[in-house]
């Protein structure tokens, strides 16, 4: 349930629609609904502006569907994130609502139109295989309501490839800079842009990589202001945390 729901429930108590008894029976679902394994957060799109995402990593399918199942009642987007074909094929099976995004992983059901802001998430990756991270970001923040411009393959070993999208990167209210290897891209993003950046260190890389420690130490140390960093391969939190900016 989210505000707007919750504020017809109201308005049908008041009107006689709907008895005392039936909105507190609705009521009563809001703090969570305890299905064994899991507890599911009806109220988190009341505290936070979105509802529960499902996260698949370790979750039998059947788990999946009876939380997906439950999150469905109340009609709002669902996102199942790191979701396999097996998942995508389990909710799809419940709904013809859903939508797989193969690359980014991620199954969402449109329960409700989508209307992007006007205001911009720019998604730049330094490389093609930073591209799986990226579209996790990308398609959670588009999921969330937003517009997002996409910069792929813009790494700092071919640094004029970046700078012959500066105008994308500056029209943009919020920078998300996926990168492996070193992960000197967010540094050098930060240091052009008078927006907020947000940076994913990813796994890509050879042994002293040590599988995105490198990108998250460079990441961390970065000279450049406005640079906050997420952990290593999150796509869905850099995404999640740019639409929050977005709708301040």
């Amino acid at each position: 349930m989210d505000t707007d729901a919750l504020r017809q429930l109201l308005r049908d108590v008041r009107n006689g629609e709907m008895t005392v008894e039936s909105a507190l029976t609705e009521l009563k679902k809001l703090p969570f609904e305890d299905l064994g394994f899991a507890k599911v957060d009806h109220h988190r799109s009341l505290r936070n502006g979105y509802p529960e995402v499902v996260y698949c990593q370790g979750k039998t399918v059947d788990q999946i569907k009876k939380i997906v199942s439950r999150l469905m009642e109340n009609d709002n987007n669902i996102m199942a994130t790191r979701a396999g074909k097996e998942v995508y094929e389990g909710i799809s099976g419940l709904t013809g609502d859903a939508v797989y995004y193969e690359t980014a992983r991620i199954v969402v059901v449109k329960k409700r139109e989508i209307v992007p802001s006007k205001k911009i998430i720019a998604v730049i990756t330094a490389g093609t295989s930073d591209i799986p991270i990226a579209e996790e970001a990308a398609v959670t923040a588009e999921t969330m309501g937003n517009t997002v411009n996409r910069i792929y393959d813009v790494g700092v070993a071919g640094i004029h490839r970046l700078l012959a999208k500066i105008d994308d990167l500056m029209r943009a209210n919020v920078l998300i800079v996926v990168a492996g290897m070193e992960g000197a891209l967010a540094s050098v993003v930060g240091g052009l842009v008078d927006k907020p950046v947000i940076a994913v260190p990813t796994s890509v890389g050879y042994g002293a990589n040590f599988g995105g420690l490198s990108a998250l130490l460079t990441m961390l140390n970065s000279c450049a202001g406005g640079v906050g960093v997420v952990n290593i391969d999150n796509g869905f939190g850099a995404g999640y945390l740019a639409g929050m900016i977005n709708k301040l």
